[in-house]
This record gives structure tokens, C-alpha cells and sequence, in this order.
């Protein structure tokens, strides 16, 4: 016992005990409850050894290629957790756009991501196809949030580099009740300020695959 409360109890398995663990400050999200689940953290990956070795609440699979369904098929089977599925809304729009979104569902996405140029029309289409949620990406400070939540947008994933706080902040002061997903970047400090800026769940890019193994091939080589 520790102050009243009782420890969380942890069980892991003697091999897979070496894990990806979201940095802390995550864990000070409100969260997003999204059909009973809970999620604060968003591990922004489509890395399938990360997806399956991580403690994130859910996988952020956008990536800077038309979207594919083979792809968001083999990330969604892969994973034990949920996935939601970045399905176009830059090059890849229109009926397209729409078609992956209702495959990304039809093969148990969580949620449907689209990019920042995507039309408030098309946004509509896809919000009107779908009986999950639609995240619209927000780039710039300048975007008109209030009317891409009229749009159908049930999320907004605010991704502005160093500007994020800044962007959170100004979408949270006129929409106080919008859930908001966005970088924090990868230290706990700039994470903790994303999320007093206003935001509800925070997306982690993690280290690459050669960042993971320079600590284990230094022990191999004896360094």
C-alpha cells in the first residue's frame, strides 16, 4: 500500500518484457472515451514489431502514401489494440476517400483519419458513410475548426509542429466541448503543455527501429 492506494498489480512474460512505454505526462490526458474505451495516448506508427510491443491506447496509422487497404487490413488484424485508419483527404479524395473509409470500418478500424486539404464536403461524405468516428486533421491556426466539426468531424487531430499548444489553445477557447487529439512531441514537458493547452489525447511518434537497437547492440558488442 502506498499512501492509501493500492498498487497496480503488472504481469509480463519473461521475453516480452521489453516494451515501447508512452512517456508519462500521456497519462495526465482527460482521455477520449470512444464506445466505452478510453483513450489518452496514440502511438503514430504503422511499424507492426512497434504496434505489437507498446503500451499506447490505440495505433495512429497515417502515412505519406496513398492509403491502401491491404495495409490498413494487415495493421488492424496485427494489432491488439484499436487502430484508426488515415484513409486520404491530400491527393486521394472524393468517392475514393469515402471507399476507403468504409473499408477501414468494415475491417474494425476504431476511427477514420483524413488530412488537412480534405473539402467540408467531402468530410460530410465520408462522416455520412461511416458509423465510426472521423478525425480531421488541423495543420494551421488559421483553419476554420467550428466548421469542420459542421462538417462531421467527431475529432479534431491538431498536428502543428512547434505551434500545436498554440492552435489547441485557440480551437479549446470556442469549442470547449470538442475532443481534441494532438502531437506533443517526445519529451514530457512539451506533452504536458499540449494537453494544458486543451487537449484530451496526445500522439506519439516513436524512436525508429535503429534508435531501438543502438542501446541493445551496444550491450551485444560489450560497450
Amino acid at each position: 500500500m502506498d499512501n492509501g492506494k493500492m498498487q497496480m498489480p503488472r504481469i509480463q512474460s519473461s521475453l516480452r518484457h521489453r516494451i515501447l512505454n508512452m512517456p508519462e505526462a500521456t497519462y495526465e490526458a482527460s482521455g477520449i472515451v470512444i464506445n466505452g474505451r478510453r483513450i489518452k495516448s496514440l502511438v503514430f506508427t504503422t511499424d507492426l514489431a512497434i504496434i505489437r510491443n507498446c503500451d499506447a491506447d490505440a495505433v495512429f496509422a497515417v502515412y505519406p502514401f496513398t492509403p491502401q487497404q491491404v495495409i490498413s487490413d494487415a495493421i488492424i488484424k496485427a494489432s491488439y489494440i484499436p487502430v484508426f485508419c488515415g484513409v486520404g483527404g491530400g491527393v486521394t479524395s472524393g468517392r475514393r476517400t469515402v471507399m476507403l473509409a468504409k473499408d477501414a470500418e468494415a475491417q474494425g478500424a476504431m476511427g477514420v483519419v483524413l488530412n488537412a486539404p480534405i473539402s467540408d464536403e467531402n468530410l460530410t461524405q465520408v462522416a455520412q458513410s461511416v458509423d465510426i468516428p472521423v478525425v480531421i486533421t488541423i495543420v494551421k491556426p488559421d483553419t476554420d475548426a467550428a466548421a469542420r466539426v459542421a462538417a462531421g468531424a467527431a475529432i479534431l487531430n491538431v498536428a502543428g509542429a512547434e505551434r500545436t499548444p498554440e492552435i489547441v489553445a485557440a480551437i479549446r477557447k470556442k469549442l470547449p466541448d470538442v475532443p481534441i487529439i494532438a502531437s506533443g512531441g517526445n519529451v514530457n514537458e512539451t506533452i504536458r503543455e499540449t494537453i494544458r493547452a486543451g487537449a484530451n489525447a496526445i500522439t506519439y511518434t516513436p524512436p525508429t527501429t535503429r534508435e531501438l537497437f543502438r542501446d541493445i547492440m551496444s550491450k551485444h558488442r560489450g560497450e
